[in-house]
């Protein structure tokens, strides 16, 4: 197995086990740059953090995520994710998400999400 499949295994296995905040200690640049489609960035360890635990705060009803794919290149990963929740702002959510790291000496330096509205 590649070390950088390794990492992102573990990576999602966090995520599956509900400890998504737990990633950024292990898997994350102090300098991380991440964007969500094309919204502005969010730079920094810290302030992604924040910016997660925003999100599973305003989460009401939580019925599942689903891997449904891996790919793994020269210091990048693809993981493609379903998600099935029910957010305070945005309601029921029900979509596919392809997550885009690049990776830089054993650390995500930059992330990106992409989904459909």
């Amino acid at each position: 197995m590649s070390p950088l499949l390794a990492r992102i295994q573990g990576l999602n296995a966090l995520v599956l086990d509900g400890k998504a905040l737990e990633t950024f200690e292990l898997y994350y640049h102090p300098d991380v740059v991440v964007q969500e489609n094309e919204q502005s960035l969010t730079v920094g360890k810290d302030a992604n953090r924040r910016r997660e635990q925003e999100f599973f705060d305003a989460i009401t009803q939580f019925r599942g995520a689903e891997i449904r794919d891996v790919a793994v290149g020269d210091e990048m990963t693809v993981v493609v994710w379903h998600y099935d929740y029910t957010h305070r702002e945005w309601g029921v959510r029900n979509y596919t998400q392809a997550s885009v790291q690049h990776w830089q000496d054993g650390l995500i330096v930059r992330e990106q999400f992409f989904y459909g509205s």
